[in-house]
């Protein structure tokens, strides 16, 4: 009996310790490390991540854009009447602060007999304060009907918020000859939005000049509206 006994014991303590094993432990008095999980272990993921997010203004040089020039194929055109003297904004938010020196401007098309002068592209605030501007870039919009920079008068520290582009056209050009590239996306641009955060929008007529302020509340979509919509801009 006593053999019984012992080896009926000892059946039982090996049951046990196999059993223990499999249930990640060790066995009383077992020194060893227990076993590991057959589950692996997922690693936390960090913020941010790592995949693709698109292009950024940064792979072409540039440190922001009204969006990306590859979908910048449609073509804006206005007549002299439509668009000449009036303040054309675009609105542009900065995540970062930059140092604005250009604006970029996609020049879809020129016109070689067009008569142009007292034409600006500008830098408004959020509360309608010019804060940069450039020089008379009429000459630069009768060649090269390419994306290419306008240097601002002087480079300025534009920190994080809301600006918006501002583009004055003055003088005689065939409507489709002098033309900018955009989008297609016609009166949807402005959709959610009303005065003063219109994303297009116009002000004022009879311009020759970019005033030093402007009233963001008179915001108007009506030149926008009819085919004057959703230029492309980017700043270096």
């Amino acid at each position: 009996m006593r053999t019984r006994t012992t080896t009926a014991t000892t059946g039982l303590v090996t049951a046990l310790a196999a059993l223990l094993v499999l249930a990640g432990c060790s066995a009383p008095g077992d020194s060893r490390p227990a076993a590991s999980s057959s589950v692996a272990t997922v690693p936390a993921q960090s913020g941010g991540g790592s995949g693709f997010e698109g292009p950024r203004p940064q792979d072409q040089n540039l440190l922001a854009w009204t969006g990306d020039p590859n979908d910048a194929g449609h073509v804006t055109a206005q007549s002299p009447a439509g668009v000449g003297g009036r303040v054309t904004l675009v609105r542009i938010v900065l995540r970062e602060q930059i140092t604005w020196s250009n604006v970029w401007l996609g020049l879809a098309g020129i016109d070689p007999n067009a008569q142009l002068a007292n034409c600006y592209l500008g830098v408004y605030d959020a509360k309608g304060t010019l804060v940069a501007a450039t020089p008379d870039i009429s000459p630069q919009l009768m060649t090269d009907a390419i994306a290419k920079p306008f240097a601002l008068g002087k480079p300025f520290t534009a920190a994080p918020g809301t600006y918006f582009i501002a583009l004055l056209l003055n003088g005689t050009w065939a409507t489709n000859g002098l033309t900018l590239k955009s989008t297609g996306a016609g009166i949807s641009v402005n959709a959610g939005l009303t005065p003063p955060n219109l994303r297009y929008s116009t002000l004022l007529t009879g311009q020759t000049s970019l005033p030093p302020t402007v009233n963001l509340a008179e915001q108007s979509t009506s030149t926008i509206n009819t085919g004057w919509a959703s230029q492309w801009y980017a700043i270096s």
